[in-house]
């Protein structure tokens, strides 16, 4: 049986407390007096480009952090996304950056020191279109201008992914479109310059605004066939159920693939500041970014030294 995402009800109040309440909550752990008494600790954390998913969680990381905690700063750097952020914590000119799947299991076995502070969320990757649209599943895509995504995403690599695995050369039996703006899809498609939308994560603003559109959208994954071949074990896309109702007009579930984002941190990145996030992370046992959401999830050496304290001291890794 496949992973269902969240439902509509329990994905608000999952990603209310993921984004809000367990980060206040959490840093209420901090000593008071400590609090009001430091100089200000900050972190830069690497996005993406605007209009995408990135940008808007780490908004609400860093603005959550910031009036709980104003000792403790997320600074947010917009940037072209994941790849883009792997090469900024790999130099050191980032602490924290956010890394699709695609990009992130790669990067445990080549980028040295590059370690997993917190997981993100997963991604449901979904095909959208018009409702008016005569496409209705990957196949339909043949010929078609698609909006895969931009130059650095790893939504990107997942689109093309699930385009091989669904019988298409995405280089060749589709009009790929790249863009420079993750937040410009859904205006290509809806004025007839793009086919379709290529986008993950139910709470993705490309697809929020394509299923406000007049007349509404559809959603689609990949086939059958490329389901199966996509998700194997031990790989970085996971069979997910995208449960009826989880965008306007949607009737019955949607199966597809999708992988983990990942908050990950640079060589060396330790300490109290660490400590302090993870801490506030970890208060929240049912939200998405708890840490222990990683033991099954990455490797263990990959685990930031923070993230490996917190979850020992919880009894849930050995010493």
């Amino acid at each position: 049986m496949s992973p269902h995402v969240p439902t509509p009800e329990a994905r608000t109040a999952n990603r209310r407390r993921a984004m809000s309440g367990m980060l206040l909550g959490a840093l209420g752990l901090l000593a008071p007096r400590s609090v009001r008494s430091e100089e200000p600790v900050r972190a830069v954390l690497a996005t993406a480009t605007p209009g995408g998913g990135f940008p808007a969680f780490g908004a609400a990381f860093a603005g959550t952090i910031r009036q709980a905690d104003p000792a403790l700063v997320i600074e947010l750097r917009a940037s072209a996304g994941s790849v883009e952020n792997l090469r900024l914590l790999q130099a050191g000119r980032v602490d924290l950056g956010l890394v699709q799947g695609e990009y992130a299991y790669p990067a445990f076995a080549s980028a040295e020191g590059v370690t997993v502070l917190a997981p993100m969320y997963p991604t449901p990757g979904l095909f959208v279109v018009p409702m008016e649209s005569a496409i209705r599943s990957v196949a339909d895509l043949r010929g078609r201008s698609v909006v895969l995504g931009t130059h650095q995403s790893g939504l990107t690599v997942m689109a093309r992914a699930v385009l091989r695995a669904s019988g298409l050369d995405p280089a060749r039996d589709i009009r790929p479109v790249l863009l420079d703006r993750a937040g410009d899809g859904p205006t290509l498609v809806r004025d007839g310059q793009a086919d379709a939308l290529w986008g993950g994560g139910l709470d993705w603003p490309g697809f929020i605004a394509m299923a406000r559109a007049p007349g509404g959208a559809r959603f689609f994954g990949p086939s059958e066939a490329g389901i199966a071949q996509l998700a194997q074990p031990g790989g970085a896309m996971k069979r997910l159920t995208v449960p009826a109702g989880s965008f306007p007009g949607q009737s019955a579930p949607i199966e597809t693939v999708g992988s983990w984002s990942f908050v990950l941190a640079r060589p060396g990145f330790d300490g109290e500041t660490a400590d302090r996030i993870v801490r506030a992370l970890g208060r929240n046992g049912t939200a998405p970014t708890n840490p222990k959401n990683l033991i099954g999830l990455v490797p263990m050496d990959r685990i930031n030294a923070a993230t490996a304290r917190a979850l020992r001291a919880g009894g849930l890794i050995q010493p």
